[in-house]
C-alpha cells in the first residue's frame, strides 16, 4: 500500500498537486479492534491536538483481510457514504448492494469460487465428497453455495462440518474423527488459512493420509501451510487461487528501505527482520542493538520474495482505484462544508473506474462492486529439493460461456499419495451392464444397490438408473443383455473346412448357458 501511494504521489497524471496520505492500523483479526480503527479514522483521532485545524479528510478505507470484520466495517461506515475497498474479503454476502452500498473489492466474490469448485468436482467424476469450512461468514457462505451447486451436478456430500480455530480441542478432534471414518476420498475444504493450520495439526498427529484435498483460495496458495511440518498430508492438493501478478519496482522499493526512516512502520519492520532494537530504545533479554551494516539486499524471506504477489497486487489495485476515483472528483468544491456529497461522488466514480496496471491487467468493478472472477488452478507437487511447489494446471474464467469456464493445460497433475491416476470417490461403484441402480432407503441418491435386470429388460451401459424394455418380437435369450443382429452372409459350404464352419456358426448364434 505504501509503495502504491508513494508511486502515485510521484506521478503527474494522477491527482496533480495533491498528495495522498495514509494511516495503518492492525486489527489483530479482531472485529472490535477493526471497528475501533475504522471509527478512529472517520473521527480523526488527532483532532483534539489540532483544534485549530480540520482533521485530514479520509477518502476511503482499504480493509480487511477476512470477511467478518469487513462486513462489520462496511455496515458501520456505509451510511456515511465512505468507500470501503477490501483486498481479501470474499464472502458473497458483501455483493448485496442494499446492505453494503459503498463496498468494493479487488478480489472475486466466493460465489464464483464455489461454482468453480463444484465444476471441478463434477469434471473428475467425484460424486461422494466430504466438506469442511470455517465457522464464519467466509466459510459458511462459501460452503453453502458449493453444496447447492454440487448437488445440481449430481454430487453428494457425505458430511459437512464447520469449525473455528478457537474452538475447544475436543470439537476439532470430533471433526478429525469424522474425516478419519468417512468413506469419501475427496475433501473439499472452504477454510481460512489460520483455521486450516489448526486442523492440519490434528490431522497430521493421527497420520490421516491418502485423502485428496480440494482447497479454497485462502489456504491453497499459502506458503506457510505448504512449508509446514504437515505438508506431506496435503501433497497432491488442488484448488483455485488468485492469479499471480507482477508489481514493477516493488522489490527495489523494499530493499532500499533503511533504518534511518522516520516512518514507524518501517522501523518496526526493520526490528522484526533483524531481531534488534533501534535507538533510543533499550535492549531487553537476548535482543541486541541494531548496527549500521544491516541490509535488506542480503535478506531472503517472504518479505523480499516478490514472486507470490496475489494479495499484495490486490492492495496495489485498490489504492490505484481510489486514486483514479479521486482524480475524477477533484473538482468537488464541498470537501470543507459538505463532505458527504463529495464522498458520494467518490463512490459513483469508483463504480465507473476502469484502468490498466503497468503489466496490462484491467481493473474495474461490476454493479455489485466486484472485479472479474478469474482463478488459477493450482496443484501441490513436490520439487526435486523436497519442498512443495504451486504448479498451475488450469484456469477458471467466470466471464466465459459455461462450457469454456474451466480449462486445463498440458501439465500433469499429481494426486494424493503421489499418484498419477485420478482418485475415485464414490459411495458405490458404478453398476455393471445387466444391472440398474436402486436407491437405498434413507440414503443419498449417490448410494444405491445394483439390481439385476428382470426378464425382458436390458441395461447395456454402466451406471444405468432406468431400464429398457425389449420388444417381444426380438429373439433374445433371457440371460443375455443384448444379442446384436448381424447381416446375413451366404457361405459356399463345399469350400469351407468343417472346423472353420463350426467356429463361424458359434459366432453368429446366441449361445445358451
Amino acid at each position: 500500500m505504501v509503495f502504491a501511494i508513494e508511486e502515485i504521489n510521484n506521478r503527474a497524471d494522477i491527482l496533480p498537486g495533491i498528495s495522498l496520505g495514509y494511516k495503518v492500523y492492525d486489527s489483530c483479526g479482531s472485529i472490535e479492534m477493526a471497528l475501533r480503527a475504522s471509527l478512529s479514522l472517520i473521527n480523526g483521532d488527532n483532532a483534539s491536538q489540532l483544534s485549530c485545524q480540520r482533521p485530514n479528510t479520509i477518502q476511503a478505507i482499504i480493509a480487511e483481510t477476512s470477511s467478518t470484520p469487513t462486513i462489520a466495517i462496511s455496515s458501520t461506515v456505509g451510511p456515511l457514504h465512505l468507500p470501503v475497498i477490501s483486498h481479501f474479503a470474499t464472502c458473497a454476502c458483501l455483493s448485496d448492494r442494499k446492505k453494503h452500498p459503498s463496498f468494493f473489492r479487488t478480489i472475486p466474490s466466493d460465489y464464483y469460487q464455489s461454482q468453480a469448485l463444484a465444476k471441478l468436482v463434477k469434471y473428475f467424476g467425484w460424486t461422494w465428497v466430504g466438506a469442511l469450512c470455517s465457522d464464519n461468514d467466509y466459510g459458511n457462505n462459501g460452503m453453502n453455495t458449493f453444496i447447492k451447486a454440487a448437488t445440481e451436478f449430481g454430487v453428494c456430500v457425505e458430511f459437512s462440518e464447520a469449525f473455528f480455530r478457537t474452538d475447544p480441542r475436543e470439537d476439532i478432534l470430533r471433526i478429525v474423527d469424522i474425516v478419519k471414518k468417512s468413506s469419501s476420498k475427496v475433501i473439499v475444504a472452504f477454510v481460512s488459512y489460520s483455521d486450516m493450520d489448526i486442523l492440519l495439526g490434528e490431522i497430521a498427529q493421527q497420520n490421516i493420509t491418502g485423502l485428496q484435498w480440494i482447497g479454497s483460495e485462502s489456504w491453497i496458495s499459502d506458503m506457510n501451510i505448504a512449508t509446514g511440518k504437515w505438508h506431506q498430508v496435503l501433497r497432491g492438493s488442488m484448488g483455485f487461487a488468485i492469479p499471480k501478478a507482477e508489481i514493477r519496482g516493488l522489490r527495489e522499493f523494499l530493499t532500499n528501505l533503511n533504518q534511518s526512516s522516520d516512518i514507524p512502520l518501517y522501523k518496526e519492520l526493520w526490528e522484526t527482520l533483524f531481531q534488534c532494537k533501534l535507538p533510543p530504545q533499550e535492549t531487553t533479554g537476548s535482543i541486541i542493538m541494531c548496527e549500521d551494516n544491516e541490509s535488506l539486499n542480503n535478506v531472503q524471506n517472504q518479505y523480499t520474495d516478490v514472486t507470490e504477489l496475489q494479495i499484495a497486487n490486490n492492495v496495489y489495485k485498490a489504492v490505484y482505484a481510489v486514486a483514479y476515483a479521486l482524480n475524477n472528483t477533484i473538482s468537488c468544491k464541498k470537501w470543507n462544508t459538505k463532505q458527504s456529497k463529495c464522498l458520494k461522488k467518490v463512490i459513483n466514480a469508483l463504480r465507473e473506474v476502469s484502468f490498466f496496471t503497468e503489466t496490462g491487467e484491467k481493473v474495474f468493478f461490476d454493479k455489485n462492486g466486484d472485479p472479474a472472477a478469474r482463478y488459477d488452478l493450482l496443484n501441490w507437487q513436490q520439487g526435486e529439493d523436497g519442498t512443495i511447489k504451486f504448479v498451475k494446471v488450469g484456469f477458471y474464467d467466470a466471464s466465459l460461456q459455461p462450457e469454456f469456464q474451466l480449462s486445463f493445460n498440458n501439465i500433469s497433475i499429481v494426486w494424493a499419495k503421489n499418484q498419477r491416476q485420478v482418485p475415485v470417490s464414490e459411495c458405490n461403484e458404478s453398476c455393471p451392464t445387466g444391472t440398474r441402480k436402486a436407491v437405498k432407503k434413507g440414503k443419498p441418491v449417490c448410494c444405491y444397490d445394483c439390481i439385476t435386470c428382470a426378464e425382458g429388460e436390458i441395461s447395456n451401459k454402466t451406471g444405468m438408473v432406468q431400464k429398457r424394455i425389449i420388444s417381444t418380437s426380438k429373439s433374445v435369450h433371457s440371460k443375455y443383455i443384448l444379442c446384436s443382429h448381424f447381416p446375413l452372409r451366404f457361405i459356399d459350404l463345399s469350400q469351407v473346412p468343417s472346423g472353420i464352419l463350426v467356429k463361424q456358426m458359434e459366432r453368429y448364434m446366441c449361445p445358451k448357458t
